[in-house]
């Protein structure tokens, strides 16, 4: 376990603080970027509530606070997508993948996360985007929902940002490839952030079948 993981796990300093040291320090953030990040949900809680707090903006005759969306910021066939934090539990380094026959394409193989079997998904190949090959910048995003949880494969994690709704819209004319049902909007820079609900739940995504 390097120096970033023992400071996750050992619980040295706030949610807060750990977090805000993952956004503004340059050695944290490249250690993100090579390591990956790890975090229970009780952190998870806890980090988007204090980020809410930081972040939120009320105007002089108070109307309601801006809503903010926490997300990763990954690299997917050179361009820029984002996943909300409340459907990640983890990112974890690509090692050890076991492929697995009979599957459909996009399903890129199998890995141990700490004794626990996860499908790793290729997003690329889903929505038939330009495919690349695998590099030590790769990562796999670990998705969670009550009822699934899998990975997909990032060519390189960008980061953390917080993005305000008001500056998302729903789709580009130029997107192609992603349908407008995956899409939980798009910025001006752009970034296409993906509707985390909408991946975990979708059958034609998840190949979900006992292993024996």
């Amino acid at each position: 376990m390097n120096d970033y993981d023992k400071s996750m796990h050992t619980g040295h300093g706030s949610p807060e603080n750990r977090w805000g040291k993952i956004q503004n320090s340059p050695e944290d953030r490249r250690s993100v970027k090579e390591n990956g990040f790890e975090m229970n949900r009780e952190q998870e809680l806890e980090i988007l509530k204090a980020r809410s707090r930081a972040l939120a903006v009320i105007d002089e005759k108070g109307k309601e606070e801006e809503a903010y969306l926490e997300v990763v910021e990954f690299l997917l066939a050179h361009e820029k997508y984002a996943l909300e934090l409340t459907h990640i539990r983890e990112v974890y380094s690509l090692r050890e993948l076991a492929r697995l026959p009979c599957t459909p394409p996009f399903v890129l193989g199998i890995i141990n996360v700490r004794g626990q079997i996860l499908s790793i998904i290729d997003l690329k190949k889903f929505f038939e985007l330009p495919e690349a090959g695998l590099t030590n910048l790769n990562r796999i995003i670990i998705l969670q929902s009550e009822e699934m949880e899998f990975g997909i494969l990032a060519d390189e994690i960008l980061g953390m940002r917080s993005i305000p709704e008001s500056a998302t819209q729903p789709s580009l004319p130029t997107l192609t490839g992603i349908r407008a049902e995956y899409l939980r909007g798009v910025t001006a820079d752009p970034v296409v952030i993906f509707d985390g609900e909408k991946i975990l739940s979708d059958k034609n995504i998840i190949v979900h079948k006992e292993m024996g």
